[in-house]
């Protein structure tokens, strides 16, 4: 066999027919997480890909294009990468439970849990604590397990019970059990982080650090190498109490100051919702993004500019807890699926072919 040969695409007839098994499994569980939703009474609403700003994380790429004014002006606009913008201004406008299946687009990103083009399930309850959406995870991740006929999540030999129970762990206890290090020792109470203490904690543990390596980029080290591997084997894990300088659009928690009501949800290794108790600071929101485009700025060389519109929609939207599941990793793991594009019907064109 030529091993230079490219493989048949995936409207090839016997490609098609090995992936269908797993489409008809996703539509399926589509439809049953469809039904949860209008039970639940949420309204199912549907946003705008263009966007102004595409989100304001500095690790997350974006695809650009631009519109065309009437008068031929040229205007830039954004795929966005969540629309998560979007539904917390419908919940100021007055929605109090919504959910939305977005096609969502992220640039630099393709491999077997990675697509440039995938569906995040997004859901918000106002008035409603961050603990409520850990309950629904329970209860989606079950629920896909029934439908697709089978009684475990699974993923490259590792297998989760979603009927089992959640395991529910901090940030800080993950460190310590996982990596042996005290994370918040290198938190102070106002949020702020001390670079030099994590450092010399990864270095006592046998990790490796670069001289330009920031807080940030060390704790995502830790993260991805000692902490994210142990998650959600057996049962699934709910990683809960993010460091407040990690908290993205998360508030901070009552109990502790330096930590954030920011849970991700895990099963088999695979990192498949982030959820918060969302913050409703405009202030404290418009400082973060500029965090956080400094920080891209730095690294990348660009930054993307801030939702305004989302900005003062804060002064409005209510206390509320919201969470983004990755759809499509689902449909993976509750259909024994290997890598993202079987769960794709018209999975997104490779460069080159």
């Amino acid at each position: 066999m030529n091993s230079s040969a490219k493989a048949s695409p995936w409207w090839a007839p016997s490609v098609h027919a090995d992936r269908r098994p797993f489409l008809i499994g996703r539509n399926a569980i589509q439809a049953a997480l469809r039904g949860f939703f209008a039970r639940e009474d949420f309204i199912e609403v549907d946003t705008a890909v263009l966007q102004i700003s595409p989100g304001n994380e500095a690790h997350l790429h974006a695809f650009a294009t631009e519109a065309l004014t009437t008068d031929g002006q040229k205007a830039p606009f954004y795929l966005h990468t969540s629309p998560e913008f979007a539904c917390k201004k419908l919940l100021a406008a007055g929605e109090e439970r919504i959910s939305c299946f977005a096609h969502v687009y992220r640039n630099r990103e393709r491999g077997p849990l990675h697509h440039p083009e995938f569906t995040m399930l997004e859901w918000y309850r106002a008035g409603e604590s961050y603990e409520s959406l850990m309950m629904d995870c329970e209860r989606i991740l079950a629920l896909a397990t029934e439908t697709a006929n089978t009684e475990k999540l699974a993923y490259r030999g590792g297998e989760s019970d979603p009927f089992a129970g959640p395991e529910r762990i901090s940030v800080a206890e993950a460190f310590e059990r996982h990596a042996g290090i005290d994370l918040l020792a290198s938190v102070a109470a106002d949020g702020s982080t001390d670079r030099d203490h994590l450092a010399a904690e990864m270095k006592r543990v046998g990790m490796r650090v670069a001289d330009d390596d920031g807080w940030a980029d060390l704790f995502s080290r830790v993260l991805v190498e000692k902490i994210e591997p142990h998650l959600g084997f057996g049962r699934i894990t709910i990683l809960d109490e993010y460091p407040v300088s990690e908290a993205a659009l998360a508030r901070p928690s009552a109990r502790d100051p330096r930590v954030a009501e920011r849970f991700e949800l895990y099963a088999c290794g695979v990192e498949l919702a982030n959820g918060f108790g969302e913050l409703t600071s405009a202030a404290e929101q418009r400082r973060r993004f500029e965090i956080e485009m400094a920080e891209k700025a730095r690294v990348y060389g660009e930054t993307y500019p801030l939702d305004e519109d989302f900005l003062a929609a804060l002064s409005l939207m209510p206390e509320a807890s919201g969470i983004a599941l990755g759809f499509d990793r689902l449909v993976m793991l509750a259909t024994g699926a290997s890598r993202i594009d079987q769960v794709l019907w018209a999975p997104v064109a490779e460069y080159g072919r």
